[in-house]
């Protein structure tokens, strides 16, 4: 449990600070900040998923409640206007706790008002549930709905919606757009009484950061009240749904929603305090895609789709280390099914009939994950009759070559791209200008490659066959030490071009040294780690390049240009500590000494969990100190990363086998 008091909202600056998430696991949302002020276009009671966990649309933006007792009225909403007119409803909020279902404790007068938000499990439907006690006056809530009817991405104005509604018992039915599902808003108390307005220039601080159009328009269909008689106390709930709310129990799906998520934590089976708290969060990013009937994983919130790369370096720790197999088992599958030509998706985008294929480490990522996955759930037969086919085309179309100039050259190493294709993570690019080209041979891309032919070596023997390419792994690991190494500067090349080596020092080449299977000496993955620690390391995350770089920028904000000229050029990143605790732990032998250290580079979590996204891992940091959280207040590779290292190298908790292997070096 997040607790959270007054010093936290002294000024609006500092209230809009933090925010809160609740998903429904089937791509849906609900999000505001702890002062229920809400600074993005991306905010909302109920964002819901339609074709999960696709097509999400912004049905419910708000519901801001007034409460007038005798003759005084208190305004709990807060909001941000064009016009400059704000309203600071949150002046009488005495404490929110976050668990990561959100609770806002309301004190004003001699009355107390509870406000639980909680979205029902697989269901577009979002719960806000009250509990108010009235002072000496008689009184009456009134709870005015700020409602749309748009893609999550966009922006509505007023008049461009023609909004109709329909009474219902106990609420109303209000249609947006013809291709959407209405959205049914209904309340266990008190009674509705429609009206016809607009919120005109609701202000969103977070899109002016972002260089984006920061107004908004909503649609007030009505409104509700519930009277309150003198001393008087009252719970009930405001659902707001696309689905047939008929018959819905608010006490009954808070509980359930409650219980769930503490048999998640049950079934992970961590004493640990931060990994129980990880493994609550890595819940909401596993997700069921409706196109194939499994499961998929949720990069970020709030605008992330699925995508290949982020699901799979993202699994183990969501899947594994949790021991959900099951789902482990269909995130593996609904990206295997949509492989084509050797590559898995590197993206799902809506709209899109197809998705999208430029990743050249997605399929590699893709060869890690079963393993991972074999060690962790011993399922060889699932392996060998679902996984082992793929892992086998996988490195058939990288041998021999695939699209986007994807294949091994003569030196067995892996090359990829052209100066305006974009296949590795670092993918920034803004209309023309391709901020980081690492076309031609990319580090992590090769020691990704030697892992996946070992992998398929040794799963080949596992199943029965003789071992798929048992003299590649030689070749590949010589020719990456002649290309990579870099002996004057101590650690690796980041690229290999047709003009020669990119020298940069960014942490692409801690994977050389994290994966199984590692191609370097001690000395050299000891030189790695020690030069990527002095320079990369902050406290969240990993730099991904050098402040002693020319093209380093410190500070992510601004419109996309200059945004994306800082994603990954200097920009720290929160999924790669996790390799860099793991190969921190690896080139110290797994000392004790080592194992305090590594514990020292997880601690500071405990607190980011209390920041940006209350109960989350952010995307991304500021490469300046003080490292202010950026991008996706929640992110899967990030949550995944440190519970997994958490997990692995700080408790010591890895299957046996993994444990032997990792140690199993030519050290």
């Amino acid at each position: 449990m997040y607790y959270f008091g007054k010093e936290n909202w002294r000024t609006l600056e500092r209230g809009i600070e933090k925010e809160w998430l609740v998903t429904n696991g089937i791509g849906g949302y609900a999000s505001s900040t702890i002062v229920n002020l809400n600074t993005r276009k991306y905010h909302g009671l109920l964002v819901a998923a339609h074709n999960p966990p696709g097509f999400r649309v912004l049905h419910l933006t708000k519901l801001d409640e007034r409460f007038q007792a005798g003759s005084c009225t208190y305004n709990l909403a807060a909001n941000d206007n064009r016009s400059g007119f704000a309203e600071y409803g949150c002046i009488h909020l005495q404490q929110v706790s976050v668990e990561p279902i959100p609770t806002f404790t309301y004190s004003f007068g001699d009355i107390t008002l509870v406000k639980t938000i909680f979205m029902a499990y697989g269901r577009n439907t979002t719960i806000i549930h009250y509990q108010a006690r009235n002072g000496a006056e008689p009184a009456v809530l009134t709870l005015v709905p700020l409602v749309n009817c748009r893609g999550h991405h966009y922006i509505t104005t007023q008049g461009e919606i023609n909004f109709t509604q329909q009474l219902k018992e106990g609420g109303v039915s209000i249609k947006g757009r013809e291709e959407i599902p209405p959205l049914l808003l209904s309340s266990s108390s008190g009674g509705y009484i429609p009206g016809d307005s607009w919120y005109a220039g609701m202000a969103y601080a977070a899109e002016r950061e972002r260089g984006e159009n920061p107004y908004e328009d909503h649609y007030i269909p009505g409104r509700f009240e519930i009277p309150f008689a003198p001393g008087e106390s009252k719970t009930f709930t405001v659902v707001a749904s696309t689905e047939d709310i008929d018959n819905l129990d608010g006490e009954e799906l808070l509980a359930a929603e409650r219980s769930r998520l503490q048999g998640l934590a049950r079934q992970a089976g961590y004493d640990d305090h931060l990994a129980r708290r990880l493994v609550r969060a890595a819940d909401a990013f596993i997700v069921e895609r409706r196109s194939t009937g499994k499961k998929t994983v949720i990069a970020g919130y709030p605008w992330f789709a699925d995508w290949g790369r982020d699901a799979m370096i993202a699994l183990p720790g969501l899947a594994l280390v949790t021991k959900r197999f099951d789902d482990a088992r269909e995130v593996l599958l609904t990206f295997a099914k949509h492989r084509r030509r050797g590559l898995l998706p590197n993206a799902f985008f809506d709209g899109a009939r197809e998705p999208v294929y430029n990743a050249v480490d997605a399929s590699l990522w893709f060869v890690h994950a079963v393993y991972k996955y074999l060690n962790y759930t011993k399922d060889l037969d699932f392996v060998r009759e679902q996984l082992y086919p793929v892992v086998k085309d996988i490195v058939h179309w990288y041998m021999t070559g695939t699209d986007f100039n994807i294949g091994m050259d003569s030196d067995g190493l892996i090359s990829a791209g052209s100066p305006d294709i974009q296949l590795t993570w670092m993918d920034a690019k803004v209309d023309q200008w391709v901020v980081t080209p690492r076309h031609g041979k990319a580090v992590e891309i090769n020691a990704l490659w030697y892992n996946s032919v070992c992998i398929l070596n040794m799963l080949s023997s596992m199943v029965g066959d003789s071992p798929a390419y048992p003299e590649l792994p030689a070749r590949i690991k010589d020719n990456f030490i002649k290309c990579f190494w870099n002996e004057e500067n101590n650690y690796l090349n980041d690229v290999i071009t047709t003009d020669g080596p990119e020298d940069g020092l960014r942490p692409n080449q801690l994977l050389a040294v994290s994966l199984p299977y590692t191609m370097l000496t001690q000395a050299m993955a000891r030189r790695v780690v020690q030069r990527v620690w002095q320079e990369l390391y902050l406290t969240y995350g990993i730099r991904s390049l050098s402040p002693f770089d020319e093209r380093y920028q410190g500070v992510y904000l601004g419109d996309r240009l200059r945004r994306d000229g800082a994603y990954h050029q200097g920009t720290a990143w929160s999924w790669l500590i996790g390799p860099f605790i793991t190969a921190y732990r690896r080139v110290n032998n797994y000392s004790p000494e080592s194992r305090v250290q590594a514990r020292r580079f997880i601690l500071p979590f405990r607190d980011q969990l209390r920041d940006h996204g209350v109960g989350y891992i952010s995307e991304i940091f500021d490469a300046d100190e003080p490292a202010m959280p950026r991008g996706c207040l929640a992110q899967a590779w990030g949550v995944a990363e440190v519970l997994r290292a958490l997990v692995e190298d700080v408790l010591e908790i890895r299957p046996i086998e993994e444990t032997s292997q990792y140690r199993k070096t030519d050290w």
